[in-house]
């Protein structure tokens, strides 16, 4: 206890200084924009890099899990692909839905961009995941991210080589939900209590619901391409107060085990981003 006093008392000044340092930069990432995006993009490769080295251990001693999980997502991908498609490199697979989006019949095409995760948190009630892409990668802000199983969340923010994802165990997280069986649509939330239980809401109680019925993204997403899997029903809440369901969903996506995943880019919706924001630098 004596040596630690001694230390302090001989290197007070710089210790101060370097307190005073850190305040400093609270302040200012806190309380100005430019720099609070330059403080994000920075952090945001360093926490990267430090839970690339943490991941590196643990992947070690699931790599069989791994591989099979690649190996189930591989083939469900490769049933989804249609024969007059290919896939223009390694790195990116294409998914063609045949909804029409416009008078000049084209097709609505999701590129399906691969990213390890490298950090990962269930516990709180706000929980994130880090992601080994980032903007260099094709990321940006808004895409939606699924696993081998289902969804997972949506990016947040996004670094030159890492990207955060708010993960659909967030507080704050909400996706456009349906029955799969009758398209019944509703929202999906988390409670903020239990990892393994999420929460769907607005489903009318004229609709006859089961457990086991599977729930998907709906067409109203503006993040997710529809038909995506989420969970199965796995118990009902009946108020009598009220005209909708309260049903409680089991998650497909097992977020204690999830090492690999995809970020969507919707090209379409980007492209039409582009145009309205140009149109309205133009007016």
């Amino acid at each position: 206890m004596k040596n630690i006093f001694l230390f302090i008392r001989r290197f007070f000044v710089f210790i101060c200084f370097i307190i005073l340092q850190i305040i400093s930069m609270i302040f200012l990432s806190k309380y100005s924009q430019t720099h609070e995006a330059f403080f994000s993009a920075v952090t945001g490769d360093v926490t990267g890099k430090i839970y690339t080295k943490f991941n590196d251990v643990n992947s070690y001693f699931s790599l069989r899990k791994i591989n099979q999980q690649l190996v189930e997502e591989n083939a469900a991908l490769r049933n989804r692909l249609k024969s007059d498609f290919q896939i223009p490199d390694t790195g990116k697979f294409i998914f063609t839905d045949t909804l029409k989006i416009d008078s000049l019949q084209k097709n609505r095409k999701y590129l399906f961009l691969p990213a390890r995760v490298v950090g990962n948190s269930v516990s709180s009630q706000t929980n994130y995941l880090t992601l080994q892409r980032g903007s260099n990668g094709g990321v940006k802000k808004g895409m939606a991210v699924m696993g081998p199983q289902g969804i997972v969340g949506v990016v947040v923010d996004v670094s030159p080589n890492y990207s955060r994802v708010m993960s659909l165990l967030h507080r704050n997280s909400r996706v456009s939900a349906m029955l799969k069986k009758d398209n019944s649509f509703g929202s999906i939330e988390w409670d903020g209590d239990s990892p393994n239980e999420l929460t769907l809401r607005n489903i009318s109680k004229g609709t006859t619901v089961n457990k086991g019925d599977t729930v998907v993204t709906s067409s109203y997403s503006a993040n997710f391409p529809p038909g995506l899997m989420i969970g199965t029903v796995s118990g009902t809440e009946n108020e009598a107060s009220s005209n909708f369901y309260t049903l409680k969903v089991k998650p497909a996506t097992n977020f204690f085990t999830l090492q690999f995943a995809y970020v969507i880019a919707n090209k379409y919706y980007n492209e039409q981003t582009s145009l309205e924001n140009n149109k309205l630098k133009n007016e």
